[in-house]
């Protein structure tokens, strides 16, 4: 049994160097690969997790722009449940596999996913979700205001963005 779980760091790590290193040509295996990496991702074992992050991350950023953004956003859901991960590689690995899906995806896509927990009542959630949007804003804050959300002016504020709403 030991072996097995040798054997399946082994493959997560050939992938993750294989799309470190064949970029756009992972178009024509992330349908393929795409279970084996969601099973690695869901794993008990932090390393699978952490490896399979890395791969995500290389095959993300490869594949931007070739049309498999649906095959992005189901491995961005199964990495997503991993970012409250304790251990400091597995927290690395899966950062980084967010900042690939922000490539491969878009920033809007993934301050949809961050507007939830900007705000939960828990800190230790926010915390992590804060950490993660400061990272899509340091990276990419030209593509971030036309995706904030609509929110109506008051008595006291002015929220309308009038030269953003000239432009769409």
């Amino acid at each position: 049994d030991r072996d097995a779980v040798h054997v399946q760091n082994g493959v997560l790590k050939s992938l993750s160097f294989m799309f470190e290193y064949i970029g756009e040509m992972g178009k024509d295996y992330i349908y393929a690969v795409t279970p084996l990496l969601e099973d690695a991702l869901i794993d008990r074992d932090a390393v699978h997790r952490q490896t399979a992050a890395s791969a995500v991350k290389h095959l993300s950023i490869g594949v931007t722009g070739l049309g498999c953004e649906d095959a992005v956003v189901h491995l961005l859901n199964m990495v997503w449940p991993n970012i409250f991960e304790k251990s400091p590689h597995v927290i690395n690995a899966v950062m980084d596999a967010v900042n690939g899906c922000r490539v491969g995806l878009g920033p809007v896509v993934l301050l949809q996913y961050l507007l939830q927990g900007l705000f939960h009542p828990a800190r230790r959630v926010r915390e992590v979700f804060w950490k993660i949007y400061n990272n899509v804003y340091i990276a990419s804050q030209a593509a971030l205001p036309a995706a904030y959300p609509r929110i109506p002016s008051d008595d006291h504020n002015t929220y309308e963005r009038d030269e953003l709403f000239v432009l769409v």
